[in-house]
């Protein structure tokens, strides 16, 4: 009798027909993934109804109608994109677009709160934009999902993300097309709309790295010279990655720009190690991030200002200006306590920038401890998951490029919330999916598009096999 060997897709259900007494198929029944989703979807969606319904009562104590209206076109778009991951990814992962909907819709409503303390209607409402950038990264979402039909594609273009990244990192720069905002030069103004480019660099420099490492891991591993008991690389392997963290430094430099600086430095050196698999460039990355911060706090101004306003934040000598928004951020957090004040019912409005550097902060005033640990733990396993498909890939490729897409969400919340917290100086990025903005709304839909991807081609693995007496004689992939 012919052997019985497993699909390898976990989870898959499998049947088996004998055709020649040599020779067996094995045929994938279809997944059932996209249940599991829909019910998290119908989940998530009354946990963000019942958010609004309460920041409508406890701020003006009655319910718009509205609301209604914006939530239920979103909840249409969600629904098509779960039509189309039933087509096109029916084993993607089910829990990335539920927790990705449930902390946007948060975010929504914590905006909305803020709109009804500022007395801001219309299209002056922050939340109504932030409607309208979410149906924006939904589509966005839907056409990478449909475009990038096999995520290998992306590894052939590694060197056109990496031009990409950079001139996305440049644009700022060019006169007359860059802004100024809040003393950082990161926004590009396109007539009466602007977006900023560094958010999208990130994803196209995660598949730069990722496809670039793949190639030259063994080369960045074993070749080169022993300095100070260290293997150094070639020039000519090392020389793009060189070229790209020196683009990335002039954000810092140039367009005053410390967080975004920050994350692409600790993505750069995290999918490196995890490439090579050497320790040595923990060590090198972190002497090279000591000594650029210290020659930053002595010859970069803002960032002098910034460690001040930092170590010395309660000085009353700052307090009015360096540390102002931090101390009233801690202090507003404070004043939620353990469960908070209750949606609708703090005031969180008198920290500056609450509906975006800040939301942090506005949601520990409202939702308290508690439910700022409950949001941390959607974010946890949201990179749990992303980690989860990087550690199930099945080649190298995917397997890096979810490290650096899954690492890139995470870092990102721990410079926010580090920030927020005193834990590390303030830097000025957004906290994906929470915070108002359009270009960190859509970038980090896309983020979620290409990890369902990968997580698809990771369950699905081969849909038939033929396998014979001895061994399996041919395998068909997806």
């Amino acid at each position: 009798m012919p052997r019985r060997s497993e699909t390898g897709a976990p989870g898959a259900a499998t049947s088996a027909m004998q055709l020649t007494g040599a020779i067996v198929v094995r045929l994938r029944k279809p997944a059932r993934m996209r249940n599991i989703e829909l019910g998290l979807l119908g989940f998530a969606f009354l946990l963000v109804a019942g958010a609004f319904v309460l920041v409508e009562f406890g701020a003006i104590g009655h319910l718009s109608s509205h609301w209604a209206i914006y939530l239920s076109a979103l909840a249409v778009l969600v629904l098509v994109l779960h039509v189309v991951l039933r087509v096109t990814a029916p084993e993607a992962d089910p829990f990335l677009v539920p927790i990705a909907v449930l902390l946007n819709g948060i975010g929504l409503a914590e905006i909305h709160r803020i709109d009804i303390a500022k007395d801001w209607t219309g299209w002056e409402a922050l939340a109504i934009r932030q409607v309208v950038w979410t149906a924006i990264a939904l589509v966005l979402g839907i056409v990478a999902l449909i475009l990038v039909r096999n995520h290998r594609v992306l590894q052939r273009y590694r060197y056109l993300a990496m031009l990409t990244g950079i001139v996305l990192l440049l644009l700022p720069m060019i006169p007359g097309l860059g802004k100024t905002v809040n003393g950082a030069q990161i926004w590009v103004g396109l007539g009466i709309a602007s977006f900023q480019p560094g958010e999208f660099a990130k994803v196209a420099l995660a598949v730069f790295f990722a496809g670039y490492l793949v190639t030259a891991r063994d080369s960045l591993s074993m070749a080169g010279k022993r300095f100070l008991g260290l293997r150094l690389p070639r020039a000519r392997d090392f020389g793009p990655l060189i070229v790209v963290f020196a683009a990335s430094m002039l954000v810092l430099v140039v367009q005053r720009d410390l967080g975004t600086a920050l994350l692409y430095f600790g993505l750069f050196l995290v999918m490196l190690y995890v490439a090579t698999g050497r320790g040595s460039w923990i060590v090198i990355g972190l002497l090279l991030f000591g000594a650029g911060a210290w020659v930053a706090s002595r010859f970069l101004d803002y960032v002098d200002r910034r460690l001040v306003g930092w170590l010395d934040a309660f000085n009353p000598a700052y307090v009015g200006d360096q540390s102002y928004q931090l101390v009233q951020g801690l202090f507003g957090m404070a004043a939620g306590g353990i469960f908070g004040t209750g949606l609708g019912q703090g005031r969180p409005s008198i920290t500056p920038l609450s509906q975006s550097d800040f939301i942090v902060s506005a949601l520990g005033e409202e939702l308290g401890l508690v439910g700022l640990f409950a949001i941390l733990a959607l974010y946890l396993l949201f990179v749990g998951r992303g980690f989860r498909i990087a550690f199930a890939g099945v080649d190298d490729f995917s397997r890096l490029l979810a490290v650096g897409l899954g690492f890139a969400i995470a870092l990102q919340v721990f410079i926010v919330v580090g920030g927020v917290t005193r834990v590390i100086p303030l830097t000025g990025l957004t906290t994906p999916f929470l915070a108002a903005g359009g270009s960190s709304l859509v970038a980090n839909w896309i983020i979620v598009a290409l990890l369902l991807r990968l997580s698809d081609g990771v369950r699905s693995g081969p849909r038939v096999i033929i396998e014979s007496d001895d061994r399996a004689r041919s395998a068909v992939h997806a």
